[in-house]
């Protein structure tokens, strides 16, 4: 059985479609990045003092010269995946590939300060993803991949050196893959992902003299996996190691967590999850429990950040730009979104495309608990439609939306799109509305309550569910993301609101 307690900080540490987790330390900070897929901007970059309570700071791709996701129309879960992060000669680095139908880029970009700016990339001609970046002592440069293999590179120029050659590949699983490559005491590691990315997924390690090796598989491999276990939290892997400031080491990592009856459905995506990390007497690594309380905390850590709820978060759109969680799809929309033309709103003007087009006129936030509350207020006289979706990806999503004198809601779930309920518009702006609740779920992993405000209250127009906005229906690599949007016509929203409910 997991062991759980009753009080201190929990995970996930960072909850909602943040996958493939980064982490460095500078001083007494830490920052981590995590996957962005076909949404821009891409990797978001966060801070914290203490590995449990992070802030997003930024996105390392901000910029359609860093970013190009045209190429990977046809499948939501192409572009960017599986970062490293990491400080080195008083820069950030920061490396990852943007896998696309026309092939794989990899490259890296660097800054002086991680919430940016970040530099032009520069490319590194591998051909997998997950790239690592690790330097020796001699300043020499070491890139290691998905497969295993690795290469030594200039790191200035990005030229290959020397290699790629296959390197410690783990102990046969599939997939082998999320390699990082560190240093502690005499030894090097090879830490790496193998069994694939669902549920049979899982951690394991081998050292060696030198980053080449040899290497020496950890006799107690997989050190990590919850395949085969009835424990909550699943697929657990895709990790990353650092040392606190008193030398104690913490593990970051991928995981899910399942609702409903079998095969269990995440909707949130893969979560970034944190654990406690001790080493034997050999120089092997014991990974502590990944529950939903931490067994032990990291030095000053406080607050339960990723409980069953979480605070109101409100966007009045009174800044001069959006806030870093605000996505879009495969393209910036800076002709789209404005926040100045109707000052204290965020006006979207959309194009013919719909939430079922590959490149949506769509402003979202990840969806980070089970249960939340989304509201908005939107103005949508000047828009042939206009409200809020709720986003696997163009094929499987449920909207609630202002269309002429009525409210409507749909669902595209596969081929089939149908509108499921309609109501008559009031009059002037409306107030719409998706909640998301466990509670009156039986054998799927939610039920999602589309609706708006009247004057009696919230009137919900449909309930519809919420397996069918499941990675295990939709398939994929990315979570839900909640947010508005506009077809033919420009809509203004006053506010919106994301509320995690206990």
């Amino acid at each position: 059985m997991p062991s759980e307690r009753a009080t201190g900080p929990m995970n996930p540490v960072i909850p909602g479609f943040y996958p493939d987790p980064s982490v460095c330390r500078v001083g007494p900070e830490y920052f981590l990045a995590a996957s962005s897929f076909s949404y821009f901007p891409g990797v978001p970059v966060f801070r914290s003092t203490d590995l449990v309570n992070w802030t997003q700071i930024g996105n390392a791709l901000d910029r359609r010269s860093q970013l190009d996701l045209s190429a990977t129309r046809g499948w939501s879960s192409l572009g960017i995946c599986a970062p490293t992060l990491r400080h080195h000669d008083g820069r950030f680095w920061l490396i990852t590939t943007n896998s696309t139908m026309a092939g794989m880029h990899t490259f890296f970009v660097t800054a002086e300060d991680p919430a940016g700016p970040w530099s032009e990339p520069v490319t590194v001609d591998i051909d997998n993803i997950d790239p690592d970046l690790a330097w020796d002592d001699e300043g020499n440069c070491w890139v290691t991949y998905a497969g295993i293999n690795q290469c030594r590179i200039d790191d200035a120029t990005g030229k290959i050196l020397e290699g790629p050659y296959p390197t410690w590949s783990g102990t046969g699983l599939q997939f082998p893959e999320a390699p990082h490559l560190f240093r502690r005491g005499d030894w090097w590691y090879l830490l790496l992902a193998e069994g694939g990315t669902e549920r049979g997924h899982a951690v394991s390690i081998a050292r060696g003299p030198s980053p080449q090796g040899p290497w020496e598989p950890c006799p107690a491999n997989p050190v990590l996996s919850h395949r085969s276990t009835d424990h909550p939290i699943q697929n657990t892997g895709h990790a990353d190691l650092v040392e606190a400031p008193d030398g104690s080491w913490w593990m970051v990592l991928l995981g899910v967590r399942p609702r409903g009856l079998t095969p269990g459905f995440h909707v949130l995506g893969r979560e970034t999850f944190l654990t406690s990390v001790t080493w034997d007497d050999d120089g092997w690594p014991i990974i502590g429990p990944v529950d939903a309380h931490l067994t032990s905390a990291p030095p000053a850590a406080t607050g339960a950040p990723a409980g069953p709820g979480g605070p109101l978060v409100r966007d009045d759109f009174d800044a001069t730009a959006l806030h870093p969680r605000w996505l879009t799809v495969r393209r910036p929309l800076e002709a789209a979104l404005s926040l100045t033309s109707r000052p204290g709103r965020l006006t979207v003007t959309g194009t013919a495309a719909t939430m079922d087009h590959e490149e949506p006129v769509f402003v979202g936030r990840r969806q980070q608990h089970h249960r939340c509350r989304t509201r908005a207020l939107v103005d949508a006289d000047g828009c042939a439609e206009a409200g809020l979706s709720i986003r696997m990806d163009e094929h499987f999503h449920y909207e609630v939306a202002v269309r002429a004198a009525e409210i409507i809601v749909r669902a595209r779930i596969g081929p089939l799109a149908s509108i499921v309920a309609r109501a008559p518009k009031p009059d002037g702006p409306v107030v719409l509305g998706i909640d998301t609740d466990t509670e009156t779920a039986l054998w799927n992993p939610d039920e999602i309550t589309l609706g708006f405000e009247s004057g009696d209250g919230f009137a919900a127009l449909a309930n519809l569910d919420g397996r069918f906005l499941s990675t295990e229906v939709a398939t994929g690599f990315t979570g839900r993301v909640i947010g508005m949007y506009a077809v033919e016509g420009t809509a203004a929203f006053d506010w919106f609101t994301y509320e995690g409910i206990t």
